[in-house]
Parts: C-alpha cells; sequence; structure tokens
C-alpha cells in the first residue's frame, strides 16, 4: 500500500466543468495559445507534481461544440512546447491506438521524451466516440473487442520499436568516425493481423528507457490490456468500494502474467471543487453548474451510458434496466459503470447524479482538508495509488490544489517533499525497462 500519493493534473480546455469558460475570468479560447499551458505547467511543477497530463480529441462531436474542446490541440505539440519551459514535471499526451501507425505515434512519443531528457508519458487510449472514425474515412467506428484486439498489437508494436536500440549502440567515436554500433540496432519485423512494421526506431532510448506507458480503459479487455502493458491506470471510479474492487483485480491479472503489481500505478480522476469553507465550495459549484445549464451535461451523460436523452427523466432513477441491454454499446465502458455504480449505490436520480458524477470522475466539493482527507481514505484503502486531478476551472483550480492541498498532504507525510529524480520513471517509483524488448 502506497505511503505517498502520486498526483497528476489532467488539463481539458479551460477545465473539467463544463461551466468553466463561463465562470473563469480571461478569454474564451485562451487554451489555443501558449501562455495558457505554460501557466499551468509552471503552477503544476511548482506544487511538485508527478505530471502533467493533456487529453486529446479527435472529433468535436462529443461535446457538441458547447465548450472549449478538451484535446483540440494535439497533445504532443503542446507538451513539446512545455519541455522547453519546465525541469522536472512529467509530461503525459493522449493519443489513440484507433486512429493512428504504430511507427509514426512511437517516433513522435520518444520524441518527445528525447526533448523533455526522459519526462515523456503516452496514455494509450481505444477511440470510443462514434463521430471520430468518420474523420479517418467511411468505415464504422469499431466495436469494443475489434478496438481492443488493435490496441493489443499496436501496443506491442509501439514497445518493440522503442526496445530496438541498446544503449551500447552509440558510441560517437570522433576519432575513428564510428558513430552507431549497428550491431545493437535491432529490426523489428513485425507481421500480425493489423501491422507490418519493419523497424528499427529511428532514435535511441532516453534517460527513462522508454516512455511511461499510462492506459484508461475498465473493461475485461482493457485490463487486460493494463495488466500487459500499462505501467500507470487512469481510471474512472466513483465509489470506494468500486475502486477497491478494480485496483485489486488488476494487481491480480498483473501478477499473473508475472509482473511486479507494485510497477502497475492506479489514478482513478478526482475532480476537486474546492472553498475555504465547505459553503465557500458549494457556493462554487453552484455557480459552475448554472454557468453551464443542465442541457450540456445531460446530453453527455447520455452518451456515455449509451441510451437517448429522451430515456433520462431528471427526477427519476438512472435507467438501469435499459443501459445494462444495449449490447451494442461501443462507448466507454468504464465511464458508463462508474455512472451506473454511483448511482444505484447512492440511489440517485438522474438530476442529482448530473451533479455529482464530476464529467465521470470521482468529485469533491469541500475545503482543502476534505480532499486531503479523501486522498487519504483512498490509498489507505487500498483503492488508489494516487489521483488524475480533473480541475475543474483553469488555472485557478489548480492554483487552489498547490496551494491548498499540496502542503496539507506534506505535512501529513502523504506527498513527497520534491521530485525523487529527474525523469518521470523516477518520480513514480517505476523501474527502467528492460532493453531491448523482445520482438
Amino acid at each position: 500500500m502506497r505511503s505517498e500519493a502520486v498526483l497528476t493534473a489532467t488539463v481539458m480546455g479551460l477545465g473539467m466543468h463544463q461551466g468553466a469558460w463561463r465562470f473563469r475570468d480571461g478569454d474564451p479560447f485562451d487554451h489555443l495559445g501558449p501562455g495558457y499551458h505554460l501557466e499551468n505547467a509552471r503552477l503544476a511543477e511548482a506544487g511538485g507534481l508527478h505530471a502533467l497530463f493533456l487529453a486529446d480529441t479527435l472529433d468535436g462531436s462529443e461535446e457538441r461544440y458547447a465548450r472549449p474542446s478538451l484535446g483540440a490541440l494535439d497533445p504532443a505539440v503542446v507538451l513539446a512546447t512545455l519541455a522547453a519551459a519546465t525541469e522536472r514535471i512529467g509530461l503525459v499526451a493522449t493519443s489513440s491506438t484507433s486512429f493512428n501507425e504504430p511507427y509514426n505515434l512511437a517516433r513522435r512519443m520518444a520524441s518527445l521524451d528525447a526533448m523533455s531528457r526522459g519526462r515523456a508519458g503516452w496514455n494509450a487510449v481505444t477511440t470510443f466516440v462514434p463521430g471520430a472514425a468518420a474523420q479517418f474515412g467511411d468505415a464504422p467506428l469499431p466495436d469494443h473487442a475489434a478496438r481492443y484486439a488493435r490496441a493489443g498489437e499496436f501496443l506491442d508494436v509501439v514497445k518493440g520499436l522503442w526496445g530496438s536500440w541498446d544503449p551500447a549502440a552509440l558510441v560517437g567515436d570522433k576519432g575513428t568516425g564510428r558513430y552507431v554500433d549497428t550491431d545493437h540496432v535491432h529490426a523489428l519485423d513485425h507481421r500480425g493481423e493489423h501491422f507490418a512494421v519493419r523497424g528499427p526506431a529511428t532514435l535511441p532510448p532516453s534517460p527513462q528507457g522508454r516512455p511511461v506507458i499510462f492506459q484508461a480503459g475498465s473493461s475485461g479487455p482493457g485490463r487486460d490490456l493494463a495488466a500487459r502493458h500499462a505501467d500507470v491506470v487512469f481510471t474512472a471510479q466513483n465509489t470506494l468500494e468500486a475502486a477497491v474492487a478494480f485496483r485489486t483485480d488488476l494487481r491480480e491479472r498483473a501478477a499473473a502474467l508475472g509482473r511486479d503489481p507494485d510497477h502497475l500505478l492506479v489514478l482513478p480522476g478526482l475532480v476537486p471543487v474546492l472553498g475555504d469553507t465547505t459553503a465557500d465550495a458549494q457556493d462554487r459549484k453552484e455557480h459552475l453548474d448554472r454557468a453551464r445549464g443542465i442541457g450540456p451535461e445531460l446530453d453527455k451523460l447520455a452518451l456515455r451510458v449509451g441510451v437517448p436523452v429522451a430515456d433520462l427523466e431528471l427526477d427519476a432513477p438512472l435507467p438501469v434496466e435499459r443501459i445494462r441491454a444495449n449490447e451494442g454499446f461501443r462507448g466507454s465502458h468504464g465511464f458508463r459503470d462508474a455512472a451506473v455504480e454511483l448511482a444505484v449505490r447512492r440511489g440517485l436520480t438522474v438530476r442529482e447524479l448530473l451533479a455529482e458524477n464530476g464529467g465521470g470522475h470521482l468529485q469533491v466539493v469541500g475545503t482543502p482538508d476534505k480532499v486531503a482527507d479523501t486522498v487519504e481514505t483512498w490509498l489507505d484503502a487500498g483503492a488508489a495509488d494516487g489521483f488524475n486531478l480533473m480541475i475543474d476551472v483553469l488555472p485557478d483550480g489548480l492554483a487552489a490544489v498547490v496551494d491548498e492541498v499540496v502542503p496539507r498532504l506534506r505535512k501529513r507525510g502523504r506527498f513527497p517533499a520534491d521530485y525523487v529524480g529527474t525523469t518521470l520513471r523516477e518520480h513514480l517509483g517505476l523501474p527502467r525497462p528492460a532493453l531491448p524488448l523482445p520482438a
């Protein structure tokens, strides 16, 4: 059981809450320029957060253009800019296995890892938004099983490419003119169901060996993928009981594959809505909810649970049986299951679920001490190794975490006083992977 929490901060548009862009000071398009991202990165690094985490969006249909896109800019491009302006904080980019090629993605993430001197992470996701498929051709979004079959092979190829150079390959002898020892650079020669990739990669390992792999699937195939490949799992868990069961199951799957379960970290999403007092925090939440309105959040909930908006009566319970009966559901099983678990366990109406679901994640509305208490409780229960903080409004919500929550956790001995090393892998307490990896 981990004594110190891992904390990462997610930058999604102008904040996780759908009303953030109307609530905050500043231009509604701040997220499209470098200054905003630089401010967030410097805040997070000043607070000693382990990493900055960027989402990705391949299509605007999920948000219906009702607010700033959660990932309008390519995350790798933004994080490359931030790499030059930061020194220690990890930089995690989301990118899809459904609509990329493994060679291009492996090169892009390895380049970010090189330019940040070993601080990069890749959040490997399978795209579940149906509209995204139309950006890449006429074929519909593949079903859940097909997306994960492709993702498994995709990760095999990417890791193989990242392991195609031995550290001994780098000679750089000016006297003899020998630059690289090619005996230590290995072709991949991968031929599988989805990909044929010769390899090797174009560049050698970074100071941390390879980028840290994050993964966000919570279904059965998603858990299998995480247990085999991931270093860190980002998950939607709204109740302590479900979170304990999820982390326990994931660790058991990793152990069954011969992995050390302590080398697979679980970070549920956490939306902190902070105030100096409970009343202040509730007032902030009420103002954000009014700025949002109920329509956008209802649309998003309908998409996430796989039923029409018309089936969601605001003052009635969530139609759980209809949701579970949807065998053709192609969305995120993690978000769907977390919403159902919260609604059933708490006996919430749809209206109450919209207020408490936190965009799909655990939401804590209250003082910094209440948020610190939640972090401690989940760590001690074995429900999490830390949290991916889904900041409600940026940058002031992040500043509140850094100024008020982090010092309390440090005082309790639940958050590191400083960065442990120079690479993201060192920050997380993860070993450098053995290279080269088998083809």
